[in-house]
């Protein structure tokens, strides 16, 4: 039924007769001197653009760079190969090449070996004898803290040594002025 309901509205709307619609007349279009002052925009005279001329310049480039590749008569090497052979940074044969790049492979996989294998220096030095029983003081059982106190004095000893040295440097300084 729906179907039947859809299809009678379209054929009634397309029955009616269409409702004139107004014109617009906008003021650019005319005003009121007639249809005779038309402006156009001005004629612009534009380039080729660079797009032209990149592919102008290829043509010649491409056909200098293909004769310039190509083998002599007799089988001689091009001029563009005899340039390349100039940047050749040995003038020895493939073996000595394969040699040194060999030696330097080998010397670069012994130093990595060296570096990836060597431990780490175990020695650290403290500057502040608090910094030796920092740690969280939390969730921890009773008596799971070492006893730190000869770490501790060793480090004391060290500053007193220290101090009596800089003392002794200061009265020799006061000596000799």
């Amino acid at each position: 039924m729906q179907a039947l309901r859809q299809r009678a509205a379209c054929v009634v709307r397309r029955r009616k007769p269409p409702t004139p619609r107004n014109i617009r007349s906008y003021a650019s279009e005319s005003h009121g001197h007639g249809d005779h002052h038309h402006h156009t925009a001005p004629q612009v005279a534009e380039g080729l653009g660079p797009a032209f001329y990149i592919f102008a310049g290829a043509i010649p480039v491409s056909w200098f760079v293909y004769s310039v590749s190509r083998p002599g008569e007799d089988g001689e090497p091009s001029s563009f190969n005899r340039w390349l052979r100039g940047f050749e940074y040995l003038s020895g044969t493939w073996q000595e090449r394969n040699a040194i790049r060999t030696a330097a492979i080998e010397q670069a996989a012994h130093d990595k070996h060296l570096f990836l294998n060597s431990g780490k220096n175990p020695h650290i030095e403290l500057k502040m004898p608090e910094l030796i029983g920092s740690g969280s003081p939390y969730a921890v059982p009773a008596g799971h803290y070492p006893k730190l106190d000869h770490v501790t004095e060793h480090y004391r000893q060290k500053y007193v040594e220290e101090e009596e040295r800089k003392a002794k440097r200061l009265l020799e300084k006061k000596g000799q002025s």
